[in-house]
């Protein structure tokens, strides 16, 4: 009779706990939806640009670590790339040229060193992001 009794104590504590996990993923969706919230559009923005360069960024072997060579993959820059030109670009006017700038800098770095790394060189205006940001060269 103790390991029936055991066996429905273990099966209402693992319930329990379980409707404690579901609360708990509830309360960290509400804080984050509280938080996201509180974060105004400029800095979103520019978190997402920092994303997308650092992601680029890996992918152009600028990552940290004696592997960062063997990261590089220059048809997943070359979207990263495209996706932050669009973004800077359609953002700018709303964010502020303050905070464009470095981002329009960073993206600048980032289409310079495709160029560099590449091994079939895109023409002028072609490369990543230029149909957006113009030519880098």
């Amino acid at each position: 009779m103790s390991t029936t009794s055991s066996d429905h104590a273990h099966s209402f504590d693992s319930e329990r706990h379980a409707k404690w996990e579901e609360q708990e993923r509830a309360s960290a969706a509400t804080d984050a939806t509280r938080d996201i919230a509180d974060v105004g559009a400029v800095e979103v923005i520019a978190t997402a640009c920092v994303h997308l360069m650092s992601a680029a960024a890996v992918k152009l072997g600028l990552g940290e670590g004696s592997d960062a060579d063997e990261l590089t993959d220059l048809d997943e820059a070359r979207k990263l790339i495209n996706a932050l030109a669009g973004l800077v670009t359609a953002a700018a006017p709303e964010i502020s040229d303050m905070h464009a700038r470095p981002i329009r800098d960073g993206l600048r770095s980032l289409q310079l060193r495709f160029r560099e790394i590449s091994s079939i060189p895109d023409a002028p205006g072609k490369g990543p992001g230029e149909k957006y940001t113009g030519p880098v060269i």
